[in-house]
């Protein structure tokens, strides 16, 4: 379960600190967030898929260790992007 490629460089390129930037943290963590938000929704149709359901809970440790870093080494960036993509309520 992947989004698209437009999709991608959409996310990509909102969150992207330069042009051409793709491995900064809060472009993963974006990327990552919007494959989350993908999956949960496919959950909703298919609840017995558990292959699907690991590899959700891959993507949401691997997101959970990126914001870990973002929030100890950026503070004020941690902030705005946790209220961008609305992930604490």
């Amino acid at each position: 379960m992947s989004i698209s490629t437009d999709r991608k460089q959409a996310v990509i390129k909102k969150h992207a600190r330069t042009k051409g930037d793709t491995g900064s943290p809060e472009v993963q963590i974006a990327v990552l967030t919007d494959r989350i938000n993908h999956l949960t929704d496919h959950f909703a149709k298919h609840v017995k898929d558990h292959h699907s359901r690991r590899g959700l809970l891959m993507l949401v440790s691997n997101r959970r260790s990126l914001l870990n870093y973002l929030k100890k080494s950026k503070p004020p960036v941690y902030e705005k992007l946790i209220a961008d993509l609305g992930l604490r309520k």
